[in-house]
């Protein structure tokens, strides 16, 4: 990979770092219009908690994984919210770059040379192979097309 490439690839990681660490921080404490439409027709203290009413939200249960390490958006058994919501974020963006970047490894070298250390080899002077059954009949039916 090219040293632009490296560069490009680099600034775009500090990005998702920054913006996950930091600045998810500052994002909407109620982002789900899903969490808001399931409260109607509920009346709701301060702290979100159903007081009254009916609604479906009443029927909620908490989710298999909530006491899990990386749940709520934070990061369990730190007491910061700040610091919890952007380790959390950044663990995020890390994992997601770990294994983009580990399939597109795994693409680069499935599709690589030949596994023999043999390197193809293609004529110069762009004649076709002979016994190349692809290329000498492609050569033929144009050859025939021709006269």
């Amino acid at each position: 990979m090219k040293n632009r490439s490296w560069a490009f690839l680099a600034g775009g990681l500090l990005v998702a770092l920054l913006l996950a660490g930091v600045v998810s921080n500052y994002a909407s404490s109620h982002p789900d219009g899903l969490d808001s439409s399931l409260l109607k027709g509920c009346t709701v203290d301060a702290d979100d908690n159903i007081v009254g009413g009916s609604c479906p939200a009443q029927q909620a249960r908490d989710h298999e994984l909530a006491d899990s390490p990386l749940a709520d958006y934070g990061v369990k058994g730190v007491r910061n919210s700040f610091v919890s919501t952007g380790l959390s974020g950044v663990l995020g963006v890390l994992v997601t770059f770990a294994i983009g970047a580990g399939g597109f490894w795994l693409l680069r070298r499935r599709g690589s040379t030949p596994t023999d250390g043999a390197a193809a080899s293609t004529p110069a002077d762009g004649a076709t192979p002979e016994g190349d059954p692809v290329t000498s009949g492609d050569v033929r039916r144009r050859a025939d097309a021709a006269s």
